[in-house]
């Protein structure tokens, strides 16, 4: 074989490793849930305010200016925040297909314990260009 027949080999060869590699890279690329998308999150936070003991229901509202997290996926903590509006209104936007948690703290209603505990809500995105409406998270202050 001469060395012009054996460079054009060794060439097409590189080209055929190379076209594989791209194809199992751009099939294999599964986008975990997150930003990046075209769907969004929404929904409300409902406060329950009692006395200390939790005996006596004091007021009801929505509420304003409460922190609003969301966990993507299987994540471990908590990839985004952001806080109500005036009417208890939050919008998580421009996210992927997938599974989030969204959650707000409150107090323990059961006196339980001191510590806020997280009230959570499982969405799903099953689709681009999707806006998915959260049960209301339902806290107690």
């Amino acid at each position: 074989m001469n060395e012009s027949n054996h460079y054009s080999m060794n060439k097409q060869l590189v080209s055929v490793v190379v076209l594989l590699f791209t194809s199992a890279v751009l099939f294999s690329c599964k986008k975990d849930p997150g930003v990046g998308g075209t769907s969004g999150i929404y929904g409300k936070v409902y406060v329950k305010d009692y006395n200390a003991t939790f005996t006596v229901l004091q007021d009801e509202y929505y509420a304003p200016d409460v922190d609003v997290y969301i966990i993507y996926g299987d994540d471990k903590s908590y990839g985004d925040k952001v806080k109500t509006s005036y009417d208890g209104t939050y919008e998580f936007k421009y996210l992927r297909k997938g599974t989030y948690h969204v959650y707000a703290y409150s107090k323990d209603s059961t006196l339980q314990t001191t510590s806020d505990l997280a009230v959570i809500k499982k969405v799903e995105i099953t689709k681009n260009h999707q806006d998915v409406e959260v049960p209301e998270i339902i806290i107690f202050k």
